[in-house]
Order: C-alpha cells, then structure tokens, then sequence
C-alpha cells in the first residue's frame, strides 16, 4: 500500500514537489535522484551514519519531562531537546546524512544556505571533520543579528558570503546557493538545510530528520508505557524539524500534529511570514509548493523576529500535508514568541533559540484535555538569538 503522506516515483506530494529546474541542474538532481536511495540505504552507510549520531551528535537526545509547564498548561509536556545535540540544533541529523551522501558521489566541495545560522554551522563542523572545503551563503541581515554562528562557521573553516540581494535574509541565500550550483556543476555538492527544493531534496532531508521521532517513540515507551503523544508541537519555516517530529506519527490518526509558523507581527500586516495562512500554489527554489505570493507570482518578501522562519514558503510535503488537513498549521507573533522563550527559560532553566520558542507559545493556545501527552520539538538552542533577547529585556526595563 502507496503511503499517500510521503513522495511518489515522480517525486510529488500529491501535486506538489517535483524538480522546476534550469537545464543547467538536471545532471546534478539526476545524479542523486538516481544514486541517493541505494545509497542511504545500504548497510554501510546506515552503520557510519548511525555511528556519527551516537558518538559525534550525541545521541539520543532527551525526551525531557518539563514538569513546571506541565502544572502551567494542565496537560504533561515533553521536550525533546534537539538543542543539545552537538552544534545545538537539529540541523546536524540532516548535514551528517547528506555529506556523507556528498563523499560517496566523489564530490569534493560542498556549498550550503543558511539563515539563522544552525545549518550553516553544522555544515561547517561536518565539512572540517571530513576535511571537504566549505561555502555558507548568508543573507547580509541574517550575517548581522546571527554573528555568534558567523564567527563559529569561520572558526571552523567556512567560507560565509554575505548576501546582498532582496531582502538579504533566507529566501536571498537560497537562490546564490542555487546559482552557485549552477556555475559548479561537476565537483560541488549543495547541502540544502531544510525540507524544500526539487525532488530529492525535500524526502532525503525529511528521511535524515526522521530519527526525531524514531527516537520519540522509543522514549515515550519507556516514560508513559505507549509510543504514542496525544500531540506533537513543531515550528516550521521550510520545515526540517517539524518533518523530523511528525515523521513516524503521520499514519496515526490518533496523534495530534500541529506547525507552528512565523506570524510575524500579525497575518493581518504585510509583517509575517505565515505561508499556509497567506500563500497561494507556487514554485519556489525548484519545487511546487506554497508560497507567499502577489497575484502576478511575484514573491512577497517574509518577516519574521527569528531568522530560521524568515521564509516565504514551505516545503512540499508540509504543502500536501496542510491540503490532506493531516497537520494543523498555525502561527504565533514575535511578541508571543520572545514572551514563550522567557516563559521555559524561568520555568525550566532552558533558553530556546527564537524559533523554538514559536512551538513553546501555542502552549498557551492549545486547546488539549487534561493530563495528555504533549511533545514539543525543541529545535535549538538560544546561545544565537541572545542579542535578541537581551534587547527585548532592556527595553522592558526601560
């Protein structure tokens, strides 16, 4: 039986996916299209993925019962702390798998895009341990608020360009990634960060990430005595951590999935970045999707406080799963996130990165029964975002 939530053989999620692509980049998705399937799965490589995740990353990451939430709300929350994997986010699952990938197709540079920095930064680890060269596009905005992962990707011997193009923040490292790619066909790799471009892309990122809720589920066996949460909280952008957590949940109907986007400073304002409450069918960065759009296909610039949400669109499959209404895809403001991160850092002793913070804030709007399971994705750490926080804090004390 076909699972109707993931890809088909043509690569599409229903009637979005695909590969909307130059001339120019059909060798290069051929090559993997055709190669990354055996490749991933063969024992060899599963046994030095697995192996890197244990011994590099650390994991499994906790399921953390987060007790003082869990009296707040009503309801038991769970954390799972993808924030303390080595490099401090979740983005690492992915880079381990692809540059692995990269290395077995010969290739011998590889280039990525980053936005809040956490995928560039574990780019930059991965490559300096396999000893591969390493270009991080960055849009100039991001390069500014996320200095600490800037400083960290050049530690570790990076080479970040500074975007300069539209709104020079996620969407714009997006597409020099892409015409870097085009310009370097033969020897470079790109190592996309989330669950969006053409066809492999969105199913290669999701099936790394899907150790988050493998792993869940092995967790929750152990805590509560079943597999399942009555509901699994996730912020999206494109999409990689939430595609983690709901993986191995997404045929189960009696779990609650639920995205959290960036609304920004509302969906009412031309301020947000919420695609599934404001985007239209469209193609953006290779694939058919959801995109934030004017009505000529022209692509409306996103805002977001956090810069990993900072994106006018979402992956596919999120796409297919917001039409199938198998996921709930909702959207808290900057206010409420910034006051979400504040909220877990006093009631538990953990600082979340902004875009965390935006799953932690439907906390307070989930309309859960008393004493279910919630497992929220703590995708990063907030060591990032702190100039961000400290600022929020000052001006409060003003």
């Amino acid at each position: 039986m076909v699972d109707r939530f993931q890809v088909d053989e043509e690569g599409f999620f229903g009637e979005f996916g695909g590969a909307f692509i130059p001339e120019m980049l059909y060798p290069n998705i051929s090559e993997l299209r055709d190669n990354y399937k055996q490749i991933i799965e063969s024992s060899e490589f599963i046994e030095e993925y697995q192996k890197l995740l244990r011994d590099y990353v650390g994991r499994p990451s906790p399921l953390y019962h987060a007790k003082r939430l869990s009296a707040r709300y009503g309801f038991e929350v769970y954390l799972k702390r993808e924030d303390l994997n080595h490099t401090g986010s979740h983005k690492v699952n992915n880079v381990i798998g692809q540059a692995l990938l990269a290395k077995r197709l010969r290739k011998k540079r590889i280039i990525a895009e980053t936005g809040a920095g956490q995928h560039g930064v574990a780019t930059a680890t991965i490559c300096a341990l396999l000893d591969i060269p390493c270009t991080v596009f960055m849009g100039a905005v991001d390069v500014d608020r996320q200095a600490p992962n800037v400083n960290k990707m050049k530690m570790l011997g990076a080479t970040v360009v500074p975007v300069t193009s539209g709104s020079k923040t996620l969407k714009d490292a997006t597409n020099e990634a892409l015409r870097e790619w085009i310009a370097h066909p033969v020897d470079t790799y790109y190592l996309i960060g989330s669950v969006v471009g053409p066809h492999p892309f969105p199913d290669m990122v999701a099936r790394f990430q899907s150790i988050i809720s493998e792993e869940i589920r092995n967790q929750l066996k152990h805590a509560i005595g079943r597999e399942e949460p009555d509901v699994v909280l996730a912020c999206i952008g494109g999409g990689s951590n939430a595609m983690g957590a709901f993986y191995h949940y997404l045929t189960s109907n009696s779990v609650r999935l639920v995205g959290v986007e960036a609304g920004g400073k509302g969906v009412e304002t031309s301020f947000s970045a919420a695609t599934t409450a404001l985007g239209t069918k469209g193609v953006l960065h290779g694939s058919m999707t959801m995109v934030m759009q004017t009505d000529d296909g022209q692509v409306v610039e996103p805002h977001s406080i956090s810069a990993g949400l900072d994106y006018p669109g979402i992956g596919p499959q999120h796409a297919h799963l917001h039409m199938m209404r198998r996921v709930e895809y909702v959207n808290v403001t900057d206010e409420e996130a910034v006051e979400a991160a504040f909220r877990l850092t006093s009631h538990e002793g953990i600082i979340p990165a902004l875009e965390s913070a935006h799953a932690c804030a439907y906390l307070e709007k989930l309309n859960a029964s008393p004493n279910s399971v919630v497992v929220v994705n703590l995708s990063g750490d907030g060591e990032k975002d702190m100039r961000t926080y400290l600022r929020h804090f000052q001006s409060d004390a003003v």
